[in-house]
Parts: C-alpha cells; structure tokens; sequence
C-alpha cells in the first residue's frame, strides 16, 4: 500500500511537469511559449515518470528511485527559480505559482518517500 502512495506522487508530479510543457509548447494556451522551459519541463517529467516506470520492476528499489526522480526534480525547479529570478526564464504570474505548487509538491513527494522507507525495506 506505501509503495503505491509513492507511485502516485511520482505520477501527480510527472503529470504536473508535462502539462507545464504543454504550456510552455503552447499546446494548451498561447501567450507563454518559452522553448527552453518547455524543455526542461519534459526532461524531468520523463524522469519522474521512468522513476515510476521502474518502481514496477522492483519493491525494494522504490525508494531509492521516487528519492533519486524527485530530488532530480527538485534541483530542476530551483534551477528554473534561479532563472525566473534573474530575469533569464519566463516572468509571469503563472510561472511563479506554478514553481512554488512543484516545489510543495515534490518536497510533501519527498517527504512521503522518506517517511515509508522502513515499511517497504520489511
């Protein structure tokens, strides 16, 4: 049961970052298109979701993989804060919220991860 409440943060936060780059692609509105963060947003999302991939092939490495996916994630939102920060990334309101929402959601993911370590190590 712990291991698919870790499953489900690794898919809430894959999902999270794909539709960041869908709107950074311009794919789910106009007026935020910004290649590079589009980018970014794929990349990570592809390895939260290779992390979720692979927590299936084995119980035991589950932790490790949600810790390694979503620490990954997390330098990659505090890169893209940096940016926002000196003016390099995209500025608006909805690029800082949605910064600050994948910054609460992968430290509550990680957190979590860390919490049932000991339960799937039994």
């Amino acid at each position: 049961m712990k291991v698919n409440v870790i499953r489900s943060f690794l898919a809430l936060e894959a999902f999270v970052f794909f539709l960041a780059a869908l709107f950074h692609f311009g794919i789910l509105a106009t007026g935020y298109e910004h290649q590079k963060a589009g980018t970014a947003e794929t990349v990570i999302g592809c390895v939260l979701a290779l992390g979720l991939i692979l927590s299936f092939l084995s119980k035991e490495w589950t932790h490790r993989l949600a810790m390694t996916a979503q620490g990954f994630a997390l330098l990659g939102v505090f890169v893209g804060i940096i940016m926002i920060t000196i003016g390099i990334g995209p500025r608006t309101p909805p690029d800082v919220l949605i910064h600050m929402l994948m910054v609460i959601l992968l430290l509550l993911g990680l957190m979590t991860t860390h919490r049932y370590k000991r339960l799937l190590q039994k």
